[in-house]
């Protein structure tokens, strides 16, 4: 490209990004149509607002002389070829609004505007190679773009504009950002890695340590080259295993400022539009607008087409943008009536509770935000205060806020109207945090869940993330506010004035995420999912983890004993093996002993010149009949054992209840199983007898017993039910022990008398082996030797041919559709089936596991969701639920009771319309304990 020789100061290059106003539109307005033949125009309108609003600011104050609008030629670049996942996890084009491109193109033309694209290239690219090459002619350049990946480019006459909070973005606002300047930014991103665009960057790194190094070290390079001084040895380990990662990061996020562009400075000039955009604005039928138009131009705007009727002009709604200034602090009792007043009108309320922690338990409420509409919000403080809780004083409380008490007698009856939906972002957090002062929020909708239910396995669903990919902006920093590390405070402390528009955003984008994904939700066939499986969910886990479990702390301390003998005698026989004492938890140590004085295979070095000793090192090498690695995973496993839970649990009992209080992410795994967290209650291990023995310090309350209620081999029924696997069917309708039977087939032992140990490996083969398990895995699970692990998987496809058709069925089917389906309809996508390389045989055993497991977890949350009607009227509670199992307390008299229904909602938990060909069976048991109920 070349630029007029007059090109140069006193000339002014806009560029535009057009790709950003266009899903900023598609975003912030409804799903709208063309009346006279039902094309979609919604993110069409909102462009065309966009870019009319664009025109007029630009006649007045600095304006430009040349401009352009940028856009995204397709999905695919030469980044794709460096790295084939980039934004690979980046979900499809919602249908409604790709036809909408192309018409974004014409309106661009129609207002008379340069617009670019370039195959291979991203609008990123292009807009890097004008803005470098005007600026090399003498000229300045303005960007209008939030889109951090162009700060890359300001400095030395090039700034850009974020055309939503109307900020200019210099050197400052850039270093503000990222911690370097401008010319640092692709190192600080390379090493931070990008979650929405799938750059991996360097594990565990973020933009603020990114930052230090690169301030430290002066560039990526340099960085690289000296990683082996960094002091910090799991940095500098990470550096040092991941730099050619890190190398491929920067060459993604590098913006290529050489992309090859056909256009000359006279094609750029700022023109005014002429007849051709009401040509164009009347075709779309954007009556409004149209008219707008007219009376700036001085014309008559043209006639309408006749419409089949009278239509609301909602194309005429622009995107909003996030407008602080505009969010009100509600101090007083009338300025909250007259809020209220307008949820009763609307109908909806957004809102978000500010707490000081994270543990719902534990927390207490600092403040309430609201949203009726979007870009109006407000919040009401509560309990902020300042000072310090010293010797010297304690904290005051904060003049300007409302009386806790005043305000919730005012939210009580609006946030517990049937009439008036509540819209929250992880609304368990906020329901339960509201349930501890009295307030029974109903009914909800999750904005979390909504776009866990569309976009399962494509990304995470946390509010900042989902604002940024689908709303196109960033959200105010929490850490900006409360700090982190030994300096961080607690939400009660941060000033109002900077309370307010953080809490007040969290409202507004979650009121805006709900709009966008509720009709998406109808166009992806997942309003059923969301509605039956997700969100009623939502109050059932909430009341299981405010009940929490009851944990014997003196059981804990004896076991934590124990595991130290345990531990000490394992040391003493690894210290005999090797023939000399050493640091068993001492990988460096280890690796020395296994390979270097022992002599044993496989010992490999890495970048820090000790050898590995994970844990699947250390399994192949006991699947060889090595006993030193064999007794290091036993040490390992007590150890954890000791330091994860008899330790750490008794941390979690809280003061007041006695309990352990878990809790559960609904859209944690990709599959729809529940995550357990804080503490984690679903990985207590049950294959070793140490393991089984935690579940001891699990006890029921006083005249009460614990009972267990767990699926019987819930996803091999499954599985032959979807695989329609005769053999398998009969032998579940018969009642067989299937896990016994492989035993018993693959282990010549008979059936009666069965070591538990053996069935339990079989088990390992029945899961592993439809799971795509390979003989080198399954050989290092049993510790086993490869050959007969092998000679198992063969047996096995030769005894249910049709696993073989499933697996080959289902991943043709992930190939061709991007997901799979569970029976219910849930949708988990899969966006690495296509992938080459270490990954693909992951990605095609994840596809093979998700509708058998997904389908599981269906089934499971079907029975829990009903179980509060079921048992409403027992002296009992639902505590946990781990996989397959729910765990229950209730009054000793009442457990049969409890059984006898609970295992009846369990078992016909599926759907009608999906009926199993293998019946569901369900085992229970009591007891004092977990462990005696399981």
């Amino acid at each position: 490209m070349t630029f007029d020789t007059t090109f140069g100061q006193g000339h002014h290059l806009h560029l535009i990004d057009g790709s950003a106003f266009i899903f900023r539109a598609y975003h912030a307005l409804p799903p709208l149509t063309r009346k006279s033949d039902g094309l979609p125009i919604g993110a069409v309108a909102g462009f065309c607002n966009m870019l009319f609003r664009y025109v007029e600011d630009a006649k007045s104050g600095d304006a430009p002389t040349h401009v352009a609008v940028i856009f995204d030629h397709s999905s695919k670049t030469f980044r794709n070829e460096i790295y084939p996942a980039y934004k690979a996890q980046r979900p499809d084009l919602p249908e409604d609004l790709k036809p909408q491109f192309p018409l974004t193109r014409e309106a661009t033309r129609a207002f008379n505007i340069a617009c670019i694209e370039t195959e291979g290239f991203e609008a990123d690219d292009i807009i890097a190679a004008l803005a470098c090459r005007a600026r090399d002619a003498g000229g300045r350049v303005t960007i209008i773009s939030s889109d951090k990946d162009l700060m890359q480019l300001v400095g030395d006459g090039v700034e850009m504009l974020d055309p939503m909070k109307n900020k200019r973005i210099g050197r400052d606002e850039v270093f503000e950002k990222f911690g370097v300047g401008p010319e640092r930014v692709v190192d600080v991103q390379a090493l931070a890695g990008d979650s929405v665009d799938n750059v991996p960057g360097a594990p565990g790194i973020g933009i603020k340590t990114a930052a230090l190094l690169i301030q430290e070290y002066g560039d990526l390079d340099t960085l690289l080259e000296r990683a082996s001084e960094i002091k910090q040895p799991k940095r500098r380990q990470v550096l040092l295993e991941h730099a050619d990662q890190i190398r491929i990061s920067r060459r993604l996020v590098q913006l290529d400022r050489d992309t090859p562009l056909d256009v000359t400075l006279e094609s750029l000039e700022i023109r005014e539009p002429d007849d051709s955009l009401m040509d164009f604005l009347n075709a779309m039928e954007f009556r409004t607008l149209t008219k707008r138009v007219a009376e700036k131009r001085g014309v008559e705007p043209p006639l309408p087409a006749p419409t089949p009727a009278a239509t609301v002009e909602a194309e005429e709604i622009a995107p909003l943008p996030f407008d602080h200034a505009a969010y009100e602090v509600v101090t007083e009792p009338a300025q909250l009536a007259e809020w209220i007043a307008v949820i009763h009108e609307v109908g909806h309320v957004a809102f978000d509770t500010e707490t000081t922690g994270l543990d719902e338990m534990r927390a207490e409420l600092v403040g309430i935000s609201l949203c009726v509409t979007a870009g109006r919000a407000c919040y009401i403080p509560l309990a902020h205060v300042t000072g310090t809780d010293d010797l010297f004083g304690g904290a005051q409380r904060v003049e300007g806020q409302m009386l806790i008490s005043e305000a919730l007698a005012l939210l009580k009856p609006v946030m517990e109207d049937p009439a008036v939906l509540k819209i929250a972002h992880n609304a368990k957090y906020d329901c339960k945090m509201l349930a501890r002062i009295g307030i029974a929020v109903a009914p909800i909708d999750d904005t979390m869940l909504m776009s866990y239910a569309l976009h399962a396995g494509l990304h995470n669903h946390g509010m900042d993330a989902l604002s940024e990919q689908y709303l196109r902006h960033t959200p105010i920093a929490i850490k900006g506010l409360i700090g982190s590390g030994k300096s961080q405070i607690t939400f009660d402390r941060v000033a109002i004035a900077d309370a307010a528009p953080y809490a007040a955003e969290d409202a507004d984008v979650t009121l805006r995420l709900w709009e966008l994904f509720r009709p998406q939700l109808h166009r992806a066939r997942v309003t059923t999912v969301y509605e039956t499986l997700e969100r009623p969910l939502v109050p059932v886990l909430a009341d299981m983890e405010m009940a929490g479990v009851r944990v014997d702390r003196e059981t804990l301390s004896r076991m934590s004993g124990a595991f130290a003998q345990k531990m000490a005698m394992l040391e003493e026989e690894i210290h005999a093996l090797a023939g000399r004492p050493f640091n068993v938890g001492s990988p460096k140590q280890l690796g020395e002993i296994l390979f270097d004085e022992m002599g044993l295979q496989g010992g490999t070095k890495g970048k820090n010149g000790a050898y590995g000793t994970g844990a699947d090192i250390l399994e192949d090498l006991a699947a060889e009949g090595h006993d030193l690695p064999a007794r290091v995973l036993d040490w390992r496993q007590v150890s954890k054992l000791k330091s994860t839970y008899t330790d750490a649990l008794q941390d979690h009992v809280h003061p007041d209840t006695g309990r352990v209080h878990t809790s559960y992410s609904i859209a944690g795994a990709n599959t729809g199983r529940l995550a357990s967290t804080d503490p984690n209650l679903q990985n207590i291990p049950v294959r070793s007898e140490e393991g089984r023995r935690i579940r001891e310090a699990f006890v029921a309350g006083p005249g009460k017993v614990l009972v267990s209620l767990d699926y019987s081999q819930i996803e091999l029924r499954i599985l032959a039910h979807i695989a329609d696997l005769p053999a398998l069917k009969e032998a579940f309708r018969q009642g067989h022990d299937i896990h016994a039977m492989t035993a018993a087939e693959m282990f010549n032992v008979p059936l009666e008398g069965m070591d538990p140990m053996i069935r339990r490996q079989a088990k390992a083969i029945n899961f592993g082996v439809i799971y795509g398990i390979s003989g080198f895995g399954l050989a290092r699970n049993l510790r086993i030797p490869r050959a007969d692990a092998q000679g198992f998987i063969d047996r096995y496809f030769e005894r249910f041919p049709g696993i073989r058709t499933y697996m080959d069925e289902t991943i043709a089917f992930a190939k061709a559709n991007g997901h799979v389906l569970t029976l219910f309809g849930r949708r988990i996508n899969t966006p690495e089936i296509n992938a080459r390389g270490p990954g693909a045989g992951f990605a095609r055993r994840a596809a093979i596991n998700a509708p058998i497991q997904g389908t599981a977890a269906d089934i499971i949350r079907r029975a829990m969701i009903r179980m509060p009607a079921a048992i409403a009227d027992l002296p009992a509670r639902m505590l946990l639920q781990v996989h397959d199992e729910l765990l229950f307390e209730v009054e000793e008299d009442a457990a049969d009771t409890l059984i006898a229904r609970a295992r009846a909602v369990m078992e016909n938990a599926s759907d009608p319309a999906v009926k199993l060909s293998v019946p569901l069976i369900v085992d229970a048991g009591r007891g004092p304990n977990w462990a005696a109920a399981h």
